[in-house]
C-alpha cells in the first residue's frame, strides 16, 4: 500500500485523463491515419488525378469514427466538420504527406523512431474516443448496454469499419475484405475496450474511469508500438481466442484475419493470383515510375491499421 501511495497512481491517472488532445495528440492521429491512406494501392496516383477524392478519403480516415458514431446515435453526420481547427489541421497533414516537395514531410514522419511516437500518441486518442463515446451513449441510453458498446466500438475503430466506403471513394470495391470479416488488432481491442468502459460506466467494474483510461492506454500503446516496430501482423488476442472460441463457437473467431493480412501483403508486393490464392498467371510487368516503385517498396514493409 505504501508503494502504491508513493507512486500516486490514482493522481497520475487523473492527470493523464485530463491532458488535452488538441493539437499535439490529434496531429499525431491525423499523421498516422493519412500515412495508412498513402500506403493503399493507387492512393498516390489518385491524389494526382483526383485530389478532391483523395482529400475526402483522408477526411474519412481522420473523422470516420465520429461520422459513424453520429449515425448510430441519430445525430448530424457532418457535425464534427464544424470543428474548423481540426479539419484544417487534417487537411494540412494530407497536403504535406502527398504533395510536399521531395516527399520530405513523408520521409520525416515515416522514420521509424518518429513514427513509433506518433503511433503511441494515436492510441492515446483512440482510447479517449472510446471512453467519450461510451459516456455520450450513456447520456442518451442509460440502460442500453449494447448501444454503449456499439458506440464505443465505432469511436475506436470507425475508420476500419468504414473501409468499404473509403475504398469506393478510391474506385475500389472489395467487399470480401471488409473489417467485420477480418478484424485487425485495433478493431478487436476497441471492441474489448468498449465492453470494459461500458461495465465501468454502469458501475459493474469497480475502477475509476481515469484509472481505466490510463491502464487501457498503456496496454494499447505497448501492443501497437511493438507490432509496428516489428512489422508484425499478429494479434495479442490470438492465444486467448484459440482456447475460448473453439469452446464457445466451434472455431477460431476471425481465423481468416491472418489470411486477410497475407492477402494484403501479397497485393502490395504484386504477387499471387486472385485475392492472393494460388500463384496465378504471370504477366510481364508494366513500366513504372520511380515514385510507384518507391511506393511499392513501402507497401511491402507496412500494414494497414485503423
Amino acid at each position: 500500500m505504501e508503494l502504491l501511495s508513493a507512486l500516486s497512481l490514482g493522481e497520475l491517472a487523473l492527470s493523464f485523463s485530463r491532458v488535452p488532445l488538441f493539437p499535439v495528440f490529434d496531429l499525431s492521429y491525423f499523421i498516422v491515419s493519412i500515412l495508412y491512406l498513402k500506403y493503399e494501392p493507387g492512393a498516390v496516383e489518385l491524389s494526382r488525378r483526383h485530389p478532391a477524392a483523395s482529400w475526402l478519403c483522408a477526411m474519412l480516415h481522420c473523422f470516420g469514427s465520429y461520422i459513424l458514431a453520429d449515425l448510430l446515435l441519430g445525430e448530424p453526420v457532418i457535425d464534427y466538420f464544424s470543428n474548423n481547427s481540426s479539419v484544417l489541421l487534417a487537411s494540412a497533414v494530407w497536403y504535406l504527406i502527398f504533395f510536399c516537395p521531395l516527399d520530405l514531410f513523408y520521409k520525416c514522419v515515416c522514420f521509424l523512431p518518429v513514427k513509433l511516437i506518433f503511433v503511441a500518441m494515436k492510441e492515446v486518442v483512440r482510447v479517449r474516443k472510446i471512453a467519450v463515446g461510451i459516456h455520450h451513449a450513456h447520456h442518451h441510453y442509460h440502460h442500453g448496454w449494447f448501444i454503449m458498446i456499439a458506440t464505443g466500438w465505432v469511436k475506436g475503430s470507425g475508420v476500419a469499419l468504414l473501409s468499404s466506403v473509403e475504398q469506393l471513394l478510391r474506385g475500389v470495391w472489395k467487399p470480401e475484405m471488409n473489417e467485420i470479416l477480418h478484424m485487425s488488432f485495433p478493431t478487436k481491442a476497441s471492441l474489448y475496450g468498449a465492453i470494459l468502459f461500458t461495465l465501468q460506466q454502469t458501475r459493474w467494474l469497480p475502477v475509476s474511469k481515469a484509472s481505466l483510461i490510463f491502464l487501457f492506454t498503456m496496454f494499447m500503446v505497448s501492443c501497437k508500438v511493438f507490432l509496428t516496430a516489428t512489422h508484425s501482423h499478429s494479434c495479442p488476442f490470438d492465444v486467448l481466442e484459440a482456447y475460448v472460441c473453439p469452446v464457445l463457437f466451434g472455431g477460431s473467431w476471425g481465423s481468416g484475419g491472418d489470411h486477410h493480412h497475407d492477402n494484403h501483403g501479397a497485393t502490395h508486393s504484386g504477387g499471387g493470383g486472385v485475392h492472393g490464392v494460388g500463384p496465378g498467371p504471370q504477366h510481364s510487368p508494366l513500366p513504372r515510375s520511380k515514385e510507384e516503385l518507391s511506393e511499392g517498396s513501402r507497401k511491402k514493409k507496412t500494414k494497414k491499421a485503423d
